[in-house]
């Protein structure tokens, strides 16, 4: 059946009690079955890579690559930090040979119809683009343990962002020293020398710390109303937060988190 000369990359269903005839066939037509690609819980562009490449006939390197492509990323409409926003997690079905090209081209569609016009409203009220609420979002989810949060620390961002004050965002500092096992971030870290440590820069820092999931974009979208300004995590080391309008409470907060991790012999 000629096979040798009719070899195409693919993943293909072999099903049982398929015939040898029938095998090639498939084989040599090139009908293959789609990857259900699936990413979630991503930090890095590293990360990510590595994730895609195990699912895909995709070498991380490359992908690493064009991620860090001036001139490929822009044509997407994002510059090499804030890239990874456009990976919305979920899944999709993929062949498993696409190449990194026509993958890009594929996450950019899929970006363009989860920001829809409802989306893009919901942003504009909050003053930020579709970008900088994925970078929002991103921090969120950091800071959050717990999903119930996301919308409250999402308006306590907002509000500082309003106000001109520093976000201070503890894992912003994680990212930029590149140690998310830190469970406590000391004075020594706050002196980073990086544009993600928004205890430095106010604003926010020029791209996403994670890949944010749909949740948490979608709670950064919708705000909780307040006048918080300040979080704390709960002495009871829950993974909960105590929230405050005042530096003063905060301060009490603070005080009372730094004596349970003292207690437990963290540092």
């Amino acid at each position: 059946m000629n096979y040798i000369d009719n070899i195409k990359t693919g993943r293909y269903v072999v099903k049982d009690g398929m015939t040898m005839p029938e095998l090639i066939r498939t084989l040599r037509s090139g009908n293959q079955a789609p990857v259900n690609l699936t990413f979630n819980n991503i930090r890095t562009k590293q990360a990510l890579a590595g994730r895609i490449s195990q699912q895909l006939m995709m070498d991380s390197i490359t992908l690493i690559d064009a991620l860090n492509d001036s001139a490929m990323v822009s044509a997407l409409g994002f510059d090499t930090n804030t890239i990874p926003v456009m990976f919305i997690p979920n899944t999709y079905q993929v062949y498993w040979d696409t190449g990194v090209s026509n993958f890009l081209s594929r996450m950019k569609r899929e970006y363009d119809i989860f920001w829809n016009e409802n989306r893009k409203t919901m942003a504009e009220k909050t003053g930020l683009s579709p970008i900088q609420i994925s970078i929002l979002a991103s921090i969120v989810e950091e800071e959050a343990t717990y999903a119930e949060e996301y919308s409250t620390i999402a308006g306590l961002y907002l509000n500082r962002l309003q106000k001109g004050m520093k976000l201070e965002a503890d894992p912003t500092i994680k990212f930029a020293i590149g140690d998310f096992s830190l469970r406590r971030i000391l004075f020594e870290h706050l002196s980073v020398d990086s544009p993600y440590n928004t205890y430095k820069h106010t604003g926010l820092p020029p791209g996403p710390i994670r890949i944010p999931s749909i949740k948490a974009i979608d709670a950064t979208l919708k705000p909780e109303k307040h006048n918080y300004l300040y979080m704390c995590a709960k002495e009871d080391l829950s993974g909960k937060h105590n929230f405050a309008e005042s530096f003063a409470q905060h301060s009490i907060n603070a005080a009372r988190y730094r004596n349970a991790l003292n207690k437990k012999g963290i540092y």
